[in-house]
């Protein structure tokens, strides 16, 4: 789950899994994949951060494409 602030001040936890979009308008806006969407203080870029560091976290991300590696 990652820590976000709605635009009163109030934090909350967002499980990221749950996040299909992030759009600007200029306030950062997430759509959720049941239709849902909430705003929040903090950037795209500092979502995106967030929601990668809990992928990282729980092992959802995968490595980098080796170098030199097999082409198919």
């Amino acid at each position: 789950m990652i820590e976000l602030t709605r635009l009163n001040g109030q934090t909350f936890y967002l499980h990221a899994l749950l996040i299909e979009q992030i759009q600007a308008f200029p306030d950062t806006t997430i759509l959720l994949t049941n239709g849902k969407s909430i705003i929040v203080k903090e950037s795209m870029t500092g979502v995106k951060e967030k929601m990668q560091a809990f992928y990282s976290s729980i092992g959802l991300v995968g490595t980098t494409a080796m170098k030199g590696g097999d082409k198919e």
